[in-house]
């Protein structure tokens, strides 16, 4: 992991969303750090020091099976912290904690910053609706799991990492979307053609382009909409910009 010193960017939506007088208390101990993709933080069980909050870079928790199989627990991007739940919790970390887009975090030990929520009520309230939003989110994946077909699924991923991204090409391979999606890459191949014939998206070698993001949505399961609506509750201050 290379270090890009202590500059602190406030694209992190959920960052973005402390208030001021809170945030000087936090923003000594950020440090703002290079993921590289597949940079694997924490595996399963490993003590979880810290808490990250993603601006570019895009987490993924995964959980790994003991055939080698994998399904997709959580994603972290802009709009999330990964590491608070386990800090909360048990300190362990839940499954594979992986970088699966390269990009920068603002990084900060569990230590502070439960010394932070501890002394601002206001940061423990925002810190806990996250964790709230993180299960609710966590919830529906594992529903979407269950009883969504892999096109909907598909859709839905497509979706929620654009918006994690604000842009409309997203560097992914049919093996990454393979090993998020619990299918077979030859699945996700049949299902990225079948996108790219309807016109919603454009494949390239290792990006996938969304030419059409309104028909992309209205191909997928209900649960991009619902998870997008419990982030937008969530950090509904920051609809106007940074609050620092």
């Amino acid at each position: 992991m290379m270090r890009a010193g202590k500059a602190v960017d406030c694209t992190n939506q959920l960052l973005a969303a402390v208030a001021p007088e809170d945030f000087v208390l936090l923003k000594p101990h950020l440090e703002l750090v290079e993921l590289r993709r597949e940079q694997v933080l924490y595996e399963a069980g490993e003590i979880v020091r810290d808490v990250y909050f993603p601006h570019e870079a895009v987490i993924s928790l995964v959980n790994i099976l003991e055939d080698g199989g994998t399904a997709e627990v959580a994603v972290f991007g802009r709009g999330s912290a990964m590491g608070l739940l386990s800090g909360i919790v048990t300190r362990e970390a839940f499954g594979r904690y992986v970088v699966q887009i390269a990009g920068t975090a603002s990084r900060i030990s569990i230590e502070r910053l439960d010394e932070a929520r501890s002394a601002r009520p206001k940061l423990q309230r925002l810190m806990m609706g996250y964790t709230e939003v993180l299960l609710a989110h966590t919830f529906q994946l594992l529903t979407c799991n269950a009883v969504h077909p892999v096109e909907a699924r598909c859709c839905r991923w497509l979706l929620m990492l654009r918006q994690q991204l604000q842009q409309d090409t997203l560097p992914l391979t049919h093996e990454f979307l393979a090993e998020m999606l619990g299918v077979q890459r030859s699945t996700v191949s049949v299902v990225i053609r079948t996108l790219q014939t309807a016109g919603l998206i454009r494949q390239n070698r290792g990006s996938i382009t969304v030419t059409d993001w309104e028909g992309l949505e209205e191909t997928a399961c209900e649960c991009y909409g619902r998870v997008m609506d419990l982030y937008r509750r969530l950090l509904r201050p920051t609809s106007d910009g940074p609050r620092h």
